[in-house]
């Protein structure tokens, strides 16, 4: 049996991460989070009440779980104090349960000003941020300014880093924006009360994943976002700031070779919210149909997500570069009814298929497709793959040859219950 199991979307997120979660549940002693900050949005139904959970592991939902974030996650208190009241209303009490890493950069009121005046220029490219400071945050953390979770602690010090801070931010709002400035002694009495809330949740989070690991307990890794959006080997620079792919050991404080098993998430089409390419976007009925039978808006910005045909092209690629070892393909059951799918093999591009992958420059991708027949049978609800129609049978086995891993799970509605589990890992 595998023990560490890490889990990512292929896309550009929104693939239905929180849905597998929910499935793997019953197996799990632990999940951590490991990067992103509460740009993710992983949505569940629990006890018939739709819950999104941003900065907590999706896997909170259960109580026998023990439930992480790691230092590669950038962490906004008030977003997480938020969270953690509504998961409680319907959950009960949390704080036993999860533990945030001290070594985890803040996501402070100036990183939010900056990220929201950028997207506002004129005169800057919009990279369609969520605004909400998760990009600055990460710029701190490489520029070395980070303020920490263990510096809120030490009142001297934070006093200092926040000053700091502020005489670098105050002079971009002021000269660069013509915005207003933020006061230090405000910012500071709200750090320290922050603090003190914040208290019961911090712990030493590589030891007691240790721990776990010496006691041979099953741990699932869980990213956000997509590896599509990852600031190395995404579509830069429509990306995020931090690594999905290869990002556990960094973001947790594990080796690489703790990973037994990465599972992979794919939905049968494709979506993407916000700026940056997207070669199979479908701006006619058909992309319409997708959005609305799939219930496409964003779980984070309430934005529509644009659709598209499932890009093969990309899955293959990212497969390889994240190390799956087997699929979950989500929401097959949108396509149900239609009379042709088609699967993007291809590009015709002015670069080399060699070159696109390497630097991922996707902006003049002209796709190649692959046609296959439709089916007529719902899929929808469906939890046995022998009772899937032929024709949907042939659409996940295309999958399978494109990607080159299997697909060992199937997701054919919202509910926990709607999925095929065609390899047990």
């Amino acid at each position: 049996m595998k023990r560490n199991i890490s889990l990512l979307g292929l896309q550009w997120g929104d693939e239905g991460k929180g849905k597998v979660v929910d499935n793997l549940a019953k197996d799990l002693d632990a999940a951590v989070r490991y990067q992103g900050g509460h740009n993710a949005g992983h949505t569940l139904i629990v006890n018939g009440k739709k819950i999104v959970f941003h900065l907590l592991p999706s896997a909170i939902c259960h109580e026998n779980i023990k439930c992480f974030i790691g230092r590669g996650v950038v962490v906004s208190l008030d977003a997480l104090f938020s969270e953690i009241k509504e998961a409680e209303e319907v959950l009960g009490e949390i704080e036993g349960r999860l533990r945030i890493s001290s070594a985890c950069s803040l996501i402070q009121p100036y990183h939010i000003q900056l990220d929201q005046l950028r997207e506002q220029s004129n005169n800057l490219t919009k990279i369609g941020t969520t605004g909400r400071g998760i990009g600055t945050s990460y710029e701190d953390r490489v520029g070395r300014r980070s303020i920490r979770i263990a510096d809120l602690y030490n009142e001297e010090k934070l006093r200092d880093k926040l000053y700091q801070a502020l005489e670098f931010y105050n002079s971009i709002f002021k000269n660069s924006f013509g915005a207003s400035q933020i006061d230090l002694h405000e910012l500071l009495d709200d750090n320290l009360k922050q603090a003190e809330d914040l208290k019961p949740y911090v712990g030493n989070v590589i030891e007691e994943i240790r721990e776990l690991q010496d006691q041979d307990k099953k741990i699932l890794f869980e990213g956000a976002q997509g590896a599509l959006l990852d600031i190395s080997l995404g579509t830069y620079p429509y990306v995020t700031s931090s690594n999905l792919i290869g990002g556990v050991s960094a973001g947790v404080g594990i080796s690489p070779s703790d990973i037994d098993y990465t599972i992979g998430i794919t939905k049968a089409y494709t979506t993407r919210v916000g700026e940056g390419p997207f070669p199979t976007e479908l701006f006619d009925e058909m992309g319409t149909y997708l959005a609305e039978k799939g219930g496409e808006v964003g779980a984070t910005t309430g934005r529509p997500r644009r659709c598209g045909w499932l890009d093969g092209f990309l899955l293959n690629n990212m497969v390889k570069v994240s190390g799956v070892n087997g699929l979950c393909l989500t929401k097959i059951d949108v396509l149900d009814g239609l009379k042709k799918i088609k699967i993007c093999t291809d590009y015709s591009s002015a670069q080399t298929k060699e070159a696109i992958i390497e630097t991922m420059d996707i902006e003049d991708a002209d796709p190649f497709y692959l046609e296959l027949d439709g089916w007529s049978e719902p899929t929808a609800g469906k939890t046995d793959y022998d009772d899937l129609n032929a024709n949907a049978k042939a659409f996940v086995e295309k999958i399978e040859e494109i990607s080159g891993v299997p697909v060992i799970m199937i997701s054919t509605g919202p509910k926990r219950e709607d999925t095929i589990i065609r390899e047990k890992i």
